[in-house]
Parts: structure tokens; sequence; C-alpha cells
């Protein structure tokens, strides 16, 4: 029997029970899998809570990828690469275990035929999410990413910390509020919260005049996945824009991440079968 859960604040919007339980189920074995609703200021306490209350692991998502961190006995290379963490495995030495697996979900989601070597991409936003972006975007052979966020001063540190893991990349970070043209870019993605049911589920991180000059061919990929066609992606499509659903990124790190706790992989189809249907 496996004992795991989610820590992160808010977490009213999340499936991630529901996708885990599917998982679980897929491969014959008993889990349960809890939702801890955890504000950072109640990080320390609830990391005690999951040290001594048996849990096998657990899911982290925002805004504590980055500093659950400290608490950490080691990374695998994704997590280091990357600095932030989104899976924990507890061992039975009671030491904690970071892996990053929203970097497989995240790559996995591209599909096969899109070839992203050589070419620019746009991220919105400078989180955890887009430093698993970014790594991805790497590993598909990008060479030029440029950040877009509201407060350029707060995402220094993590613009100093991706040059100096990547100093063959050219990134660059610009104001989101005062986007002159995206037609350079073969890929944009959205790694804010904006557009997230139950948070900013009326609003887009792009507004309508900035899709004018957006190339046919660009891919928007919206790492929100609750709901599955948010106001971004519904407008992408609106222009004929090729798109990539965050509830597909969502899908495949959960699978790796069952496949860290466990040793198996589940199908993921049927996890995102099950994630469907609780969000439908």
């Amino acid at each position: 029997m496996y004992k795991l859960g989610i820590i992160g604040y808010p977490l009213g919007h999340s499936v991630s029970a529901v996708i885990q339980k599917a998982g679980f189920e897929n491969l014959g074995l008993e889990g349960s899998y809890d939702v801890l609703e955890t504000p950072p200021e109640d990080l320390i306490q609830r990391i005690k809570f999951l040290k001594t209350n048996g849990y096998n692991g657990f899911n982290v998502t925002i805004p504590l990828k980055v500093p659950v961190s400290l608490f950490l006995d080691d990374i695998d290379d994704y997590a280091n690469i990357a600095g932030c963490v989104n899976t924990v495995k507890i061992a039975d030495d009671k030491s904690f275990i970071g892996y990053n697996t929203d970097i497989y979900g995240f790559k996995k989601a591209i599909p096969a035929d899109v070839n992203l070597n050589g070419k620019r991409a746009a991220i919105l936003g400078t989180g955890g999410a887009a430093r698993a972006a970014t790594v991805g975007l790497v590993e598909k052979g990008i060479t030029n990413i440029d950040f877009y966020t509201r407060n350029i001063i707060n995402s220094k540190q993590t613009l100093d910390y991706l040059r100096a893991k990547f100093p063959n990349i050219d990134f660059g970070v610009y104001q989101i509020q005062n986007i002159r043209s995206l037609a350079d870019y073969s890929m944009i993605i959205n790694a804010t919260p904006i557009g997230m049911k139950g948070f900013m589920a009326d609003e887009m991180p792009l507004e309508i005049k900035d899709f004018d000059n957006i190339k046919p061919d660009t891919i928007i990929y919206d790492i929100v996945y609750n709901p599955i066609e948010t106001l971004l992606l519904k407008e992408a499509k609106r222009r004929n824009l090729r798109t990539i659903e965050g509830l597909d990124m969502l899908v495949y790190q959960a699978q790796r991440a069952i496949e860290i706790w466990t040793g198996k992989s589940p199908d993921s189809n049927v996890m995102k079968i099950a994630a469907l249907r609780e969000l439908n």
C-alpha cells in the first residue's frame, strides 16, 4: 500500500488525485493520494508531517517547487538543471529525493513531427514551470528563449540561473504588458497560472492584439490544464494556430512520478481518460 499526496496552494483546481488513482488501478497496485493544501508559510510543518506519517512520496505544485528544494537530501539531474522539484520520493530511511518530472511531461507532450532545432521560443512567466519548459526546449534544440514577465526585476534570479546552466542559449526578458511583436517565435508557452479555473479563468496571459503578428505555423502551448481549453487556446484555435494542451503534460509527468515511486509505468491513456471525465 503506497501512501502519497500533493502539496501546494491553492489546490482546489487539482485533478492529480484522480490521475494517480487511475494509474495505480491500471497497475493493480493499492495506493492513497492525499490533497494537502500547503501555503508557503506552512511548508516546514508539512514536511515534518510527511516525514512522520508514513508517506512514500508526494508531488509538489505552485508555489512550492523551488522552496521545497531546501528540504531534500538528494535530487535527480533534471531537478538539478531546472533548479526546482515537483516529485519527491521518501526513502526507507526517511531521506527525501527530489525529481523534476515536469520536464519529461513537457517534452513528451510535444508531437513527434514538431522540429524546434535552431528555433526561437517565448515563455510567458519565470516560475518553476518556466524553468522546466526551458530545459525541455533546450533538449528539443531551441537556441533562443525570450521570457515575458510582469516583473523583470523579480525574474533576475531565474535568468541568472538559467544563463549559468545554458551558456550557449540566447536568453532575453521583456515586460509582458508591453509586447511589441511575437512574430519571431516557433513556439509560445504559457508557464503562468493565468487562465486556470478558480484563479484567473476569465483572463489570458496575452492580449488579443498580441496574436495579430504571430506566424501561422507557431505553436501555442498552455501548461494550464483546468479548464482543458483555456481562453488562450480558444483564441489560438480561432486563428487556426496549432495548440498543445496542458493536460498532456500533466498526465505524462504523473506517469513518470508513479514510475519513480513504484518502479512500474502505468498506461497514460487510462490516466488521461480519468482526467477528462473529472474535468468535463
